[in-house]
């Protein structure tokens, strides 16, 4: 049996012209939380779809706990508990119904015990009764995860499961994530989110289909180029017109109401400051950071495109 519960090997997938995933390789461990990470357009979902057996790689070989999860479906079914970005719940039956209907497919019949289980872990007990229709958001996502691990499968497959989740939602479906996690699952989940990629043991940087980078989140912040100067200044976006004809179009970054300039020196802070001040503007603060995933991102995707040029 193989080391890995997952593994990708030169893997591609198009659709007409449009190539999904570029020949693709990654492996992920038993027992990790993987994180597939890019943007609308990356080949997340192509790539999850091809992990759990619903498409076929044009080249390259998916073994999903050492088998072709295309060709071995029961071993795919068996092994593999998906949440897709749509989970089709039936919303004129209860909490319970659901879970008993998804546990029946699977031939699960002495369920009863691991569904309440289920519904403790994921708060829904005193909801059972409930039907799906009448459901919040994120108990969607709650029930989802209930019946997809009724039938106690070793891997868990997300596709951006909390895209529309109200934070305090979401906080709690990651707190049930790492619970999980804790029990033995391996759990691969696409996200466009960066911050929940951080939470993930290794991650995989994915754009237009290409593998950018894979490593863990620590040695990607680790090995980003340059040093990086958190601004706070205001207005934000006049902020940002002073400072990208001085550092470039690439180097000054802006998230929310503060700017990531990449920086080669202590110098370049006093130039910020001085920039910023002689156009007029508030500077509240200046202070170097360790670069967020969003930073590695941005960088990886611009360093593809020059070489591209």
């Amino acid at each position: 049996m193989s080391d890995f519960a997952i593994e990708l090997s030169g893997v591609r997938k198009s659709y007409g012209k449009t190539v999904a995933v570029a020949d693709l390789t990654l492996a992920v461990n038993r027992g990790e939380m993987f994180g597939l990470i890019g943007p609308d357009g990356a080949g997340k979902t192509t790539t999850l779809r091809l992990v759990c057996g619903l498409l076929a790689a044009e080249r390259g070989s998916v073994r999903v706990m050492g088998d072709d999860p295309f060709r071995a479906r029961d071993t795919a079914t068996s092994a593999i508990g998906y949440v897709s970005q749509r989970f089709s719940l039936y919303g004129d039956l209860s909490i319970d119904e659901n879970i008993a209907f998804f546990a029946r497919i699977h031939g699960v019949h002495d369920f009863a015990a691991r569904r309440t289980r289920l519904l403790e872990l994921t708060g829904l007990v005193t909801f059972r009764d409930r039907l799906a229709d009448r459901l919040s958001g994120g108990m969607k996502q709650k029930l989802a995860l209930a019946c997809t691990l009724v039938h106690q499968p070793p891997i868990l497959v997300l596709d951006e499961p909390t895209t529309g989740v109200d934070p305090v939602s979401r906080r709690e479906f990651w707190k049930l994530l790492g619970e999980f996690l804790a029990q033995g699952l391996t759990i691969v989940i696409a996200t466009p989110y960066l911050d929940e990629a951080e939470r993930c043991a290794r991650v995989a940087l994915l754009s237009e289909g290409n593998l950018l980078a894979l490593d863990t989140p620590q040695a990607l912040q680790a090995a980003s180029r340059g040093r990086l100067i958190e601004v706070v200044a205001s207005p934000a976006r006049q902020a940002l017109q002073v400072l990208r004809p001085v550092f470039g179009a690439e180097g000054v970054q802006l998230f929310g109401d503060r700017l990531h300039v990449k920086v080669q020196s202590d110098a370049d802070r006093d130039r910020i400051a001085s920039e910023l001040q002689r156009a007029g503007l508030t500077v509240a603060s200046l202070r170097s950071i360790v670069p967020t995933l969003e930073d590695v991102f941005i960088e990886q995707v611009k360093g593809v495109t020059h070489a591209d040029h």
